[in-house]
């Protein structure tokens, strides 16, 4: 129970917010690691080079306290021309299996005395990849446009860096890319059970983006498809979904995910995330119909506090009374409901607000308390307009 309180008092923190919380990356994308700009521009130096030998093993498998390195080529300087401009070979740890020649890429810190990276072996194709990042635009859709051409490439190395370099971009440039999108692809790619998760929430943000009228029947198919595999990546799907369909989207994903109370909780919590991308970062359907979905989940006790701060964000003070009949009747499987309704009142600039948190402390004096030591000083919503 702790561990939920502690996940939706942190939701809460975010939602009471009064600053726009607009989506800085790709809504539904997480980045795996730095992406190889980043760690090229992190670096003092940064090589692609040849193996030249490795040294052998000491006799009877003893090395001491020396670290034994291989020996590699400079190829092609990527960074730090000056630092490496006599410099022909460097030296780093070497644990792997390669013949003489082998390509790899290399980094290095510390100016002074260079200290290189462990070698990251290389393909032709990933040698050419490197060498033309530093030419890249270092934002925009031109730099985006480079990377989708390796979203499923059959080296890892850069469709894995493809994906990290549109996970981490701003969400207004992943749609400037638009017009270069290659929207057939990207329906083949949502509709192939191979594609992991990950990768098929990116493909439905972009398709989200350039998808067709023709493309919602396909994607209503998927939505309500009992075959997990065909749902994953629901949140970004529904999101997809709703971008092309709108508003009239929503009765679906209220009946299937929202209303209904046999709907599993992952499912559910898709939908939510789903009409909050929505609700925060783009202006498809009114928020006053997304928050009306939202407001289902109050028939719901066990995961009403999922939207709490979603409402009290949005100012849905309409809520107030349904909200604090749900303090009132919380059980041991919803004490938890209790916090976010306590701090949805603390918001609320209506005057009987703090009558009803007087109420409700006479009720729970503990959970009024535990709402005022995890927000000493909540964020409060602008006062309604006088009419």
């Amino acid at each position: 129970m702790m561990r939920r309180l502690i996940v939706f008092v942190l939701v809460l923190a975010m939602a009471v917010s009064t600053v726009s919380a607009r989506a800085m990356a790709c809504p539904f994308c997480s980045a795996t690691s730095q992406t190889l700009s980043e760690e090229i521009t992190a670096m003092d130096a940064a090589v692609i080079a040849a193996l030249d030998s490795i040294p052998k093993a000491p006799k009877g498998g003893d090395a001491g306290d020396e670290v034994v390195k291989a020996k590699f080529r400079i190829v092609n300087i990527v960074k730090g021309e000056k630092l490496l401009a006599k410099t022909p070979v460097v030296e780093s740890v070497f644990f792997g299996e390669a013949k003489p020649g082998k390509r790899f890429f290399l980094t290095a810190v510390g100016p002074e005395n260079l200290q290189w990276s462990t070698p990251l072996p290389l393909s032709e194709q990933g040698e050419k990849y490197i060498l033309q990042l530093e030419g890249l635009p270092k934002s925009g859709p031109e730099r985006l446009e480079f990377f989708q051409q390796y979203f499923e490439d059959k080296d890892d190395l850069l469709a894995r860096d493809a994906y990290d370099e549109f996970a981490k971009a701003p969400y207004d440039v992943v749609k400037a890319l638009k017009p270069k999108m290659k929207h057939d692809q990207l329906v083949a790619w949502v509709l192939d059970p191979n594609i992991s998760t990950s990768r098929r929430r990116l493909y439905f943000t972009l398709l989200g983006v350039c998808g067709k009228p023709s493309d919602i029947a396909m994607l209503e198919g998927l939505i309500k498809s009992e075959d997990r595999k065909q749902r994953a990546g629901l949140d970004a799907l529904i999101a997809c979904y709703l971008l092309l369909k709108g508003p009239d989207g929503l009765p679906l994903i209220d009946e299937l995910y929202l209303a209904n109370t046999k709907a599993e909780y992952a499912d559910t919590y898709a939908a939510i995330m789903a009409l909050r991308f929505h609700g925060n970062d783009v202006n498809v359907i009114p928020k006053t119909r997304v928050v009306q979905s939202l407001r289902l989940m109050l028939n719901r006790p066990n995961l009403a506090d999922l939207v709490i701060p979603d409402l009290a964000r949005w100012e849905d003070w309409s809520s107030m009374d349904k909200l604090v009949k749900l303090f009132k009747d919380a059980d041991e499987k919803t004490s938890w409901v209790k916090v976010p309704v306590v701090n949805f009142l603390r918001v609320c600039p209506l005057p009987e607000a703090k009558e009803r948190i007087k109420e409700l402390e006479k009720v729970d004096p503990e959970s009024v308390r535990r709402a005022n030591m995890f927000f000493p000083t909540p964020s409060a919503a602008p006062a309604p307009a006088k009419s």
